[in-house]
């Protein structure tokens, strides 16, 4: 027996007993028996509890659609109505943007002619059996736009108003044949008028009419519209001179005109609704559909009845 107590084995066991008792003691005195114990426990139940908080959580969020269903509706409504209000300052904002935008393209226009009163306007529908290029924009009589108004983009010339409602108007360009616009070159000053042409028209171009022989026009030339009239102001751009060619009767010439403006692919468009000097000259301006402001050049074969 003296030998078992003096065994190594014995004393190792003894050396553990004693370390299991320290650590018992330790653990009941701190309390820490109970934790290890909880401890133990809460890992044991952790599945359990997950898949019971689960199931919990699943029928809660099923009930509470039909629970809650009037509050998701009305909370529905407000966010819609916010939606609808936020896409409404979007468009208010998209289209003051357009209109400054378009404000300063011709703000250098309106340093120089400060008496022009300007309404800005988009295109919102072309005539595609009108091959002149003709089309409607989105302001009327109530934005203060009348008949016969110019319309100008920040190119040069586009056309003019040719019909009025209320919210719309529509809009004749200069390629159109009942165009007679009076012009002259801003190099000579030359003056003639510049009008459609149905043959010229198809390859967007215009023609300035009786031309002298002796004219010192030449091709490159910008003409602008001479204000005389009452129709047109002074000084738009009409476009520049791309051929000079003989008449049919040989007597005079005539040019040919590409205008500045893209008259058939314009978007954003700008009406001068007044000037100094508009509607001067509107007595017989209207001749079987004809708007002519148009002003005689110096030759002799210009005709009488286009002159104003």
């Amino acid at each position: 027996m003296n030998d078992f107590f003096k065994n190594v084995r014995f004393k190792i066991l003894l050396s553990i007993l004693i370390v299991l008792v320290g650590f018992m003691l330790r653990a009941a005195w701190t309390g820490g028996l109970s934790t290890m114990l909880e401890q133990l426990a809460g890992i044991a139940t952790t599945p359990a509890r997950q898949l019971t908080a689960h199931i919990s959580s699943s029928v809660t969020n099923f009930l509470d659609k039909f629970l809650r269903a009037n509050q998701i509706y009305n909370e529905n409504q407000l966010l819609k109505a916010k939606v609808q209000e936020l896409n409404a300052k979007l468009v208010d904002f998209e289209r003051y943007k357009q209109e400054n935008e378009q404000y300063r393209d011709f703000l250098g226009i309106k340093e120089e002619n400060p008496d022009f009163d300007f309404e800005p306007a988009s295109v919102i529908g072309r005539d595609p059996n009108d091959q002149f290029g003709s089309f409607t924009i989105d302001k009327g009589s109530l934005h203060g736009v009348s008949l016969h108004d110019p319309v100008i983009n920040k190119d040069g010339l586009i056309g003019y108003v040719s019909n009025v409602g209320l919210t719309f108007s529509k809009v004749k360009t200069l390629l159109d044949v009942t165009m007679k616009i009076g012009a002259y070159d801003s190099r000579t000053k030359d003056t003639s008028i510049v009008q459609g042409d149905i043959e010229l028209s198809l390859k967007n171009f215009c023609k300035m009419s009786y031309l002298e022989r002796e004219t010192g026009i030449l091709v490159g030339d910008l003409i602008i519209t001479s204000g005389i009239g009452g129709i047109y102001p002074k000084g738009l751009i009409i476009g520049e001179i791309s051929e000079i060619k003989t008449e049919t009767h040989g007597t005079t010439l005539y040019a040919v005109v590409k205008p500045a403006a893209d008259v058939r692919n314009a978007k954003d468009v700008v009406i001068i609704t007044n000037f100094l000097g508009q509607n001067s000259s509107l007595t017989g301006e209207q001749v079987d559909g004809t708007v002519s402001d148009a002003v005689p050049s110096s030759s002799s074969s210009l005709p009488a009845s286009s002159s104003r």
